[in-house]
């Protein structure tokens, strides 16, 4: 008797897109990657609604594991990455206010906001602020991120200049200055705490 082969697809649930293989196996089984996305291991004859119904119970598991593995690839990146020295800090001090103040220009000019004044600093905890006076402050280590990524936070704290909260109304301002802000707002979630570590050696 000829072994069916496994069939690979993909499947739209409840958590969003699903990698499904179907195979000789007899049971349903859930898992998470290296790279946080979800699949699904199933028998042939499992059908898309059994599959997204068990995708949907397991939803809990699915956010608790997924939050232990972040940080798990979290720490396991801010031990491959050296403590920055203060040579090093200095040296990205000029770099970034080269690319922050380049930024910060074009998109004020683009989005019709003023501002008061750019520092640029080295801190463990925050990529940027926006001050009640106009005033806009950066982390040097964005010289260490992706342009888009930069570009988000620089359209992040020029928004705050109108609205200094979070509020619905703020995210609308960033989401028309930059459509795709979502992609790099991830990228800096789940990268940006090993590159703030660095600064604690």
């Amino acid at each position: 008797m000829r072994t069916r082969p496994a069939e690979k697809s993909l499947l739209m649930t409840s958590l969003g897109e699903v990698e499904v293989t179907r195979s000789q196996r007899r049971t349903l089984l859930i898992g998470i990657t290296e790279a946080l996305s979800v699949y699904v291991r199933a028998p042939h004859r499992t059908s898309d609604a059994q599959i997204r119904r068990f995708v949907h119970e397991r939803e809990d598991w699915v956010h608790a594991h997924k939050k232990r593995l972040q940080k798990r690839l979290e720490e396991a990146q801010a031990q491959a990455l050296p403590p920055l020295s203060a040579q090093e800090i200095a040296e990205l001090k000029k770099q970034a206010r080269v690319m922050v103040t380049a930024r910060v220009e074009e998109y004020a000019q683009a989005l019709g906001f003023s501002y008061s004044r750019i520092a640029i600093r080295c801190q463990a905890t925050r990529w940027g602020s926006c001050s009640g006076k106009g005033n806009l402050n950066f982390n040097c280590l964005l010289a260490l991120v992706p342009d888009e990524v930069l570009d988000y936070v620089v359209v992040h704290e020029l928004c705050h200049l109108k609205e200094l909260n979070h509020s619905p109304r703020f995210w609308a301002q960033v989401k028309a200055a930059m459509p795709e802000y979502e992609g790099p707002k991830a990228w800096l979630k789940q990268n940006g705490g090993a590159i703030l570590r660095r600064v604690h050696g």
